[in-house]
């Protein structure tokens, strides 16, 4: 019983992918890597990228976590643009 109450309350979302959705995740990841390069102590940390300087500098734990961030911001993002009728 709860799991069909719990259902019924998410509103199903039929939204596509559009390049207005990728440039909102596109932009979203920069942001975070840019407030990671802010904040992050140590972010060379752990094993290296091949071309570290393309990602900021970053180590590998670090472009993941930021990168990270950035998709959870832009699923945020798109989400409420959703909810809100702009996308």
């Amino acid at each position: 019983m709860f799991t069909s109450t719990l259902l019924a309350t998410f509103a199903t979302t039929p939204l596509q992918w559009s390049p207005t959705v990728g440039l909102i995740m596109v932009i979203s990841n920069i942001v975070a890597i840019a407030f990671g390069k802010s904040t992050i102590s140590y972010p060379n940390q752990g094993p290296e990228l091949p071309s570290s300087n393309l990602f900021g500098g970053f180590g590998l734990p670090g472009l993941l976590a930021t990168t990270s961030f950035g998709h959870i911001l832009g699923a945020g993002i798109i989400l409420g643009l959703h909810n809100l009728g702009r996308l």
